[in-house]
């Protein structure tokens, strides 16, 4: 058998060993490359989403998945229970966590431009087991992020109703109600809405934003910003409130890798959808604090309305009834234009599991005469139905902001990945083994059975003759006086890897200084962020976390990247700069933001993946195709394609 001797078979034989069950659970997918997308284009066109965005397209996507989602809802809640009229800087932490994730998400959409976002780039990253919890995690953004905001249109639409028709213009049945016996509130108007919205323009959203931050500034400097005239001052909840309210906040930015969801569909991919994502974010970011600097300043925190924080705020002061006609109606179109952004990229998130086998093949079809996913669309408007008649915005927004910063930090974790440990081994259907077999006895390597693994394969990186993998001499070169400390961690980082770092192990050592890193932030966020701890075990924790997450920084910063991943997916397109600094500080930011989310809310969403853990046993590992799939070295790819096409014609 030669060189493929030991390629891994993700079949029987690997089932028989506990090692093999573990394998399983890491198994990566190929990249889309123009060998599957030829594959695929030959073997079913009913899989082929239409290729019609453009860079505008995206931008319009991304602004009118993100507004409403955040400012027509949560602005209310997080003001009065958490940030004060610190809100803005709590949505400027926001903003600045989800530009983190923002450079590692255009790296990786340019790279992968296919559906699945975060789930897509996790499987191929890291593997089957925890792309499966992702693609759950992004059903928690999307499906339960569409809830949300369907649960935020209904309070709108009575008061519109209450402004202009009177209390009897609203019929009864639509009005939230309270089940006898369980205490459950209802909302039957936030359920229709999920299944009958119409679609909205973004450009009325955007212009509806600016009349509130025109209009409430002018009543702002005319009443003297009473919001900002406070004893207890711009900080009322402490610094600590400011940063509780940035982690919920969050889920305002969620939008904005709508984006990447759409990338199959994008006609120019390497250079529309990195623009798409930073100039969504870059106009979500802006109206948000523009906006929430306007509303707390208007109205008191705590006299706020947490249903409708911004009617409520303009219906304290006189208005005629233009402005309240704008205000009121501009919500509701917002919210439902953010609605079908939520619930366009979770369809095209079933779309991509189903097709990896990990779901029925129900949710794969794409209509041919639409090419668009319309069974998956329909299944995900009808969970949020379900989801928005029961469940409370701030329920929802907070499973929405775990799920997402989740995503956020695999994504981030899957960048670092990429440029040092980028995967060298690919799957092959068992059917092309004639055309490995062939390709072997061209090659004079010889592997012996069993040890095939990814630290072995000659994909290393290359480096200068003679020269371990050090980074050049200007790597050091503009770091200013950084302490004492870190001064001698880098000296002891530089003598560790010019000592035992070389082209044989130069991977493993990457591959742990990534996990050491993982680790030290975990300890680290959860060690600040716990008041029950008494003050010495604290601080020991915080020392412990922060020296293994500079260590691990620090040896990253001094490893090369490896040269493998020029030649990972499509070339061209963003390239993330700052590696390794920027995914690490964007994994710290979202780790401190989910260990401050609340117990419920993590209690809800583990019983959430625990339903998912117990759907994958049973279902998608059986079913994946990487079951009795061939893993063969990267470098060898195209040639076996050629192979079997030469064999074929």
């Amino acid at each position: 058998m030669g060189f493929f001797s030991g390629t891994q078979k993700n079949g029987g034989e690997a089932g028989k060993s506990a090692v093999g069950g573990l394998r399983n659970l890491v198994r990566r997918k190929q990249v889309d490359s123009k060998h599957t997308e030829s594959s695929s284009s030959s073997g079913s066109g009913q899989y082929q989403l239409a290729k019609a965005l453009t860079a505008l397209h995206l931008i319009a996507i991304g602004v009118g998945a993100t507004i409403g989602s955040g400012v027509y809802i949560l602005v209310g809640t997080v003001a009065r229970e958490h940030s004060g009229p610190a809100l803005t800087l709590s949505f400027l932490i926001a903003g600045i966590a989800a530009a983190l994730s923002a450079f590692c998400y255009a790296e990786l959409a340019s790279r992968c431009p296919s559906a699945g976002s975060a789930y897509h780039y996790s499987y191929i990253c890291i593997g089957e087991a925890f792309a499966w919890l992702i693609g759950w995690a992004l059903m928690l953004e999307y499906t339960i992020g569409g809830s949300a905001v369907a649960r935020g249109i209904s309070p709108n639409l009575v008061r519109y109703a209450l402004l202009f028709g009177g209390p009897d213009s609203l019929p009864s049945f639509l009005a939230r109600q309270t089940v006898p016996g369980f205490g459950i509130v209802v909302d039957p108007c936030a359920a229709i809405l999920s299944a009958l919205v119409q679609g909205i323009v973004t450009a009325a959203n955007v212009c509806a934003l600016i009349f509130i931050i025109v209009a409430g500034g002018y009543l702002g400097v005319k009443t003297g910003w009473p919001g900002y005239e406070l004893t207890a001052g711009y900080f009322p909840f402490g610094a600590q409130g400011m940063l509780a309210g940035a982690s919920t906040v969050f889920f305002a930015y969620t939008g904005f890798d709508s984006v990447t969801s759409t990338a199959e569909e994008v006609k120019n991919p390497q250079r529309d959808l990195p623009m798409g994502i930073g100039f969504a974010l870059s106009i979500c970011c802006t109206l948000y604090m523009l906006v929430s600097a306007v509303i707390v300043g208007l109205v008191p925190y705590y006299a706020m309305d947490p249903d409708t924080p911004i009617s409520s705020a303009f219906a304290s002061h006189e208005l005629n009834g233009l402005r309240k006609f704008i205000i009121t109606f501009g919500s509701c179109t917002a919210l439902c234009s953010s609605l079908m952004g939520s619930l366009l990229p979770q369809s095209r998130i079933l779309m991509a599991m189903a097709r990896d086998g990990l779901l029925p093949s129900f949710f794969s079809d794409v209509n041919k005469s639409t090419q668009v996913p319309v069974k998956s669309t329909t299944v995900t408007g009808l969970l949020a139905t379900i989801l928005a008649f029961f469940m409370d915005v701030e329920q929802l927004s907070g499973m929405v902001s775990l799920g997402t910063l989740v995503a956020y930090t695999v994504v981030a974790i899957s960048v670092l990945i990429l440029r040092y440990v980028p995967p060298d081994v690919v799957p092959l259907p068992s059917s092309f083994q004639e055309a490995i077999d062939s390709v072997s006895l061209r090659h004079t390597i010889s592997y012996s059975p069993g040890d095939f693994c990814t630290e072995n394969t000659k994909v290393d990186a290359i480096t200068p003759e003679n020269s371990p993998l050090l980074v050049s001499k200007e790597a050091l070169v503009g770091y200013p006086s950084i302490g004492v400390c870190t001064a001698v961690l880098m000296l002891l980082s530089r003598i560790f890897v010019a000592v035992l770092v070389n082209k044989r192990n130069r991977r493993k050592i990457a591959g742990w200084a990534i996990m050491v890193t993982c680790i030290g932030v975990i300890v680290l966020t959860t060690a600040t962020s716990s008041s029950s701890l008494r003050s010495t075990l604290r601080y020991t924790f915080c020392g412990i976390g922060g020296v293994l997450l500079l260590s691990g920084a620090i040896l990253l910063t001094c490893i090369d990247q490896d040269d493998a991943r020029h030649n990972f997916g499509h070339k061209g397109g963003f390239i993330c700069p700052f590696v390794p600094l920027l995914p690490i500080a964007c994994i710290l930011i979202n780790v401190y933001l989910l260990v401050n989310l609340s117990a419920a809310t993590w209690t809800r969403v583990s019983i959430w993946w625990a339903v998912a853990l117990v759907a994958y046993i049973f279902y998608g590992r059986t079913h994946s195709p990487l079951q009795h799939a061939v893993y063969v070295p990267a470098a060898h790819v195209d040639e076996i394609y050629e192979t079997t096409s030469n064999s074929l014609s």
